[in-house]
């Protein structure tokens, strides 16, 4: 007989705590177990493809080969990749300068967004390699045309889900507001604007990507220094090693930065953190 108030289910309940504590450190083991496996998978259909394929060291070298590259010219690839991280980062910064504000004014009037969406959607589909010749011949050589090229590259996600994110605050917290007797522009702050942060990161996460995009074609097409200007040099010169080397350090910094973005979201939006 159990006494007033006792839980019968108690060691049932202490059992089904720590099956689930282990089953979570194995779902955590399993999300890092995973990504090495397909690496190695990955690693061994490379090595595999060049033995049975029989391809030259120069249109596919070995992993092996890649390793020994990126060691041996780290100083040099670590130079490559401050210049480009430098470029994405202030092309990307400019973008969220830019983009916010933008996407503010047209979720609040339907004039300036019939007027001013448009011309966003027309310069989203120009082709930004077609727009890096004309960026050098207006700005010339250097890191200004790359760091305009990340802007480019970066700003229309921001602006859409930013303006996307801000339409989506649900009526009646708004009207909650108003009740409380809130400013527009508290309103706007404390209600509207939190709301929209998880589609404003969503934009972030796309645009820090394609930052990345847009520094690397303003290397290729007008650069003395970077990862992007790396691999065009080394690839005509039969390089393929170290091509792949500055291609291996380009992921890792993609990776690099958009954790950044991901850790700030999780730090700016602890009520949305779903981990």
């Amino acid at each position: 007989m159990a006494l007033p108030g006792a839980r019968e289910d108690g060691p049932v309940a202490d059992g089904e705590g720590a099956s689930s504590r282990f089953s979570l450190g194995a779902a955590d083991l399993g999300r890092w177990v995973a990504p090495v496996v397909s690496f190695i998978v990955i690693l061994a259909l490379w090595q595999g493809a060049i033995m049975f394929l029989r391809l030259p060291r120069f249109v596919l070298p070995p992993p092996l080969d890649v390793l020994t590259a990126l060691v041996g010219s780290l100083p040099l690839l670590l130079r490559d990749t401050w210049v480009t991280m430098r470029e994405t980062l202030a092309g990307f910064f400019l973008s969220i300068v830019i983009a916010v504000p933008l996407a503010i004014l047209i979720t609040s009037s339907a004039p300036l967004r019939n007027g001013i969406y448009p011309f966003l959607l027309l310069g989203q589909s120009v082709p930004k390699q077609a727009i890096a010749p004309l960026l050098l011949l207006w700005l010339g050589y250097g890191e200004v045309p790359r760091i305009v090229l990340a802007f480019l590259t970066a700003f229309f996600p921001i602006v859409v889900n930013t303006a996307i994110g801000l339409q989506m605050t649900p009526p009646e917290m708004k009207d909650l507001g108003r009740l409380l007797s809130a400013s527009r522009r508290r309103v706007f702050f404390k209600v509207t604007f939190p709301c929209a942060m998880p589609y404003f990161f969503a934009g972030l996460k796309v645009a820090i990507s394609l930052a990345i995009i847009g520094a690397v074609i303003g290397e290729f097409i007008g650069g003395d220094s970077g990862l992007g200007q790396r691999i065009l040099v080394a690839s005509g010169n039969q390089r393929t090693e170290l091509a792949f080397a500055a291609i291996l350090m380009l992921s890792l910094l993609g990776i690099f930065l958009f954790g950044l973005v991901a850790l700030a979201e999780k730090l700016l939006c602890p009520w949305y953190d779903k981990s």
